[in-house]
Formats: structure tokens, sequence, C-alpha cells
């Protein structure tokens, strides 16, 4: 039977808004992660048999299938294609997984997927400023509400109960391990640095910061519901530039063209959930992904959650029962920011390092996206 391995992995550093990736063209900071992806593994990019790529601001400099402009921007052969994809922000997870399916059914040998997003020079919302976007069937079904992620983080809060005080200890948390992994050295193999247009080296994550407190944290305003509210920019995701892409094949082809596999995508599922609250889909999505893979919360010695508001992983560590100490040891997008479509292929990126540095067997990793979505992949370490 066919399967579906990762042998690469490479991001950039996660530049904060206006930071030093901003710019820096969004197919160009594609272009320079496919060329280190492909240098990396030393395979010709010839054997490549196509670029998915996540984006969400497919608009702008991101528009005209992003994935293709990246190829001919890196200098890959005109007969390697490319497409975009678009699930919101798990858009480069859904990138894997389709190459994954395309790897396991056949369709391809060698795939590279990832993603990318420039939120300094695609806005978000550019792409539908001043429109209903839902479709008149949407605003009869749902009363005419426009889902917005920051209320329905604050939906989460009342729903779970949590405290201000617990969401901004859990922010103070993911900068402190962020930190930690910067220090340690632990994200040097994994980033490629990018040398901006006024000549500057990027080589480490720009969002992450050193010395908060609870009491610093809570002098600030809430920023989606004025009276009351708990979701703060501190214990938000943070707005950011970046780009990632993984490298998949079959453990038969990596063979034959003498790669070294890294980790199996042993199983891979998407769900749907509300659209209003809109960011609890990781929930059933690891239920779903857990029953069809057959291991259960306990198998999993590491687990990736997407930050994009403190309460979504602590939500999801009140329904699933998992150990906390195994929820994103290497901190998450509150610290380290959320390029949108580059965030699933930036998280995947270092779920795979971790796991090999740390010869964990199985990883999980999952993330809420717009339309009340959710991806969740489970790795296996080979």
């Amino acid at each position: 039977m066919r399967d579906a391995v990762i042998v690469e992995a490479v991001r950039t550093p996660v530049g904060k808004r206006k930071g030093g990736l901003s710019e820096v063209q969004p197919a160009d900071l594609s272009a320079h992660v496919l060329r280190a992806v492909a240098e990396r593994s030393g395979i010709d990019p010839a054997v490549v048999e196509d670029v998915i790529w996540g984006c969400v601001g497919q608009v702008g400099e991101q528009a005209i299938d992003i994935a293709r402009n990246a190829v001919l921007g890196a200098g890959w052969p005109e007969a390697v294609p490319g497409v975009t994809v678009d699930r919101q922000c798990g858009s480069s997870q859904q990138a894997v997984s389709f190459a994954a399916a395309s790897v396991v059914a056949g369709h391809y040998d060698v795939v590279v997927a990832g993603g990318v997003e420039s939120m300094s020079r695609v806005p978000m919302g550019m792409s539908v400023a001043g429109q209903w976007p839902f479709g008149e069937g949407f605003r009869e079904r749902y009363n005419g509400i426009a889902p917005n992620q920051g209320l329905g983080a604050e939906m989460i809060v009342e729903r779970w109960g949590f405290s201000r005080t617990q969401l901004d200890e859990f922010s103070l948390g993911s900068h402190a391990k962020a930190a930690a992994a910067q220090d340690e050295g632990r994200f040097a193999g994994q980033i490629t640095a990018v040398i901006n247009p006024a000549g500057d080296k990027v080589e480490a994550d720009e969002g992450v910061r050193r010395g908060g407190t609870v009491e610093g944290l809570a002098a600030l305003k809430p920023a989606f519901k004025p009276e009351g509210g708990t979701i703060t920019a501190a214990n938000s995701s943070q707005i950011s530039d970046g780009a990632a892409a993984l490298l998949i094949t079959t453990s038969e082809k990596a063979a034959e063209l003498g790669l070294t596999p890294i980790v199996r995508i042993h199983t891979a599922v998407v769900v749907g959930d509300d659209p209003v609250i809109m960011l609890t889909g990781p929930i059933p999505a690891t239920a779903k992904v857990l029953k069809r893979s057959g291991l259960s919360v306990d198998d999993i010695g590491v687990f990736e959650v997407n930050e994009a508001f403190a309460p979504v992983p602590l939500a999801w560590l009140a329904e699933t029962g998992a150990d906390e100490a195994r929820l994103n040891p290497n901190g998450g997008a509150i610290a380290l920011g959320h390029p949108l479509g580059g965030s699933g292929a930036r998280i995947m990126t270092t779920l795979v390092h971790h796991m090999r540095a740390t010869s964990t067997r199985y990883g999980l990793q999952t993330m809420c996206e717009g339309g009340g979505q959710a991806n969740a992949t489970i790795l296996e370490l080979l």
C-alpha cells in the first residue's frame, strides 16, 4: 500500500506586521521557501509534480494563483504546476492533506505543500471590504449575523467560563515557551533566513515578547467587546507575515530518490462546526481523527492547537482531557504569530522538527478555521 511521508520541512521566520518581512512580496517569500526545501532535501525541482499552496487573502499581490507564481519566481522548471487553496486559517494544513491524499492515490509521486500570507501587504478583510460574501441563504439561516472571530472567541469564554486572568496566563505561557525555544536553538533547523529588500537578514520570529506580567496584560482594553469583554491584543494571535513548505512523497519514491523520510502522515480529517462561534472545530476534529486513527489522546506525545485566541486551546483542553504539558511546547500563534494561509504549514514544520528532536512517535495538529471548520492531522515518526 502506498503511503505519504514528509522528507523535509522548512519555514521563514514569522515577521510581525510592518516588520522585517513586510517589504518582501508574498510570491517571492513563497519562492524563497520553495528553493530552501529543494536545497535542503537535495531534490531536483523537476521531479516535483505539483505545488499545493495555502493562501487566504487571494487578492492584490496574492492573487492570480500565487502557487504558480512562486514556482516560476523560484526558478523552477516551467513544467512544475501550482495550485492555491483557501480553507481559511487551515489553508496550508489542507494543502498538506491534499498532497498526502494525492500521493497515496497514485496521482502524484512527489509534491510540495505549504502556504504563505503577507498580512502587512494584503490586510485581513481586504477581499471583502464593504461586501456581504455569505449569500442570502446564510443570512436567513443565521438571522443576519456576520461571523466575527473575535466575538466567537468571546462566546467560547462565556460558554466555558474562562476568566480574563486564565486567558492572559495562557498567553504569557505561550511567549515563555517560544522564548525558551529560541534561546535553546530549537527553531534553528527549521528556519531559512530571509534577506529583505533593505538588505537586513531576518532569521528569528519577531513576535516573541519576554518579561510580561498578568498585571500588565490586565491593563489592555478588550478588542471586540468593549463592555465586559476578555479578548485583547495580548491573548489573541498576532498579525504576521510568513511562509513554509513541506516535501511530500511515498516511502518507495523517497528510497528511489535517496531521501530519508522524517514522519508519515498517519491520518487526516476535516470537519464542519457552528460558523457563528466559529472556533470550536478543533474539538470534534480531534475526536474524529483519533477515532479514525485508532489512537487515544494518551497515545499522542505532542499536540499543536493553533492559538487563534487563548480560549480556543483552553476549551480544547477542557473537552479532550489532553495533557496540557504536551500542548504547543514551543509556543503558539499568540507568541509566534499567525500568517493565516501559511500557519498550517508553519505549525506542521515546527511539529515535524519537534518530533524528530524529541523522538516523539505521534503528533497531532489541529486548527480552527473560518466558516466553523477545522483540520486535524496525526503524524507518526519514522
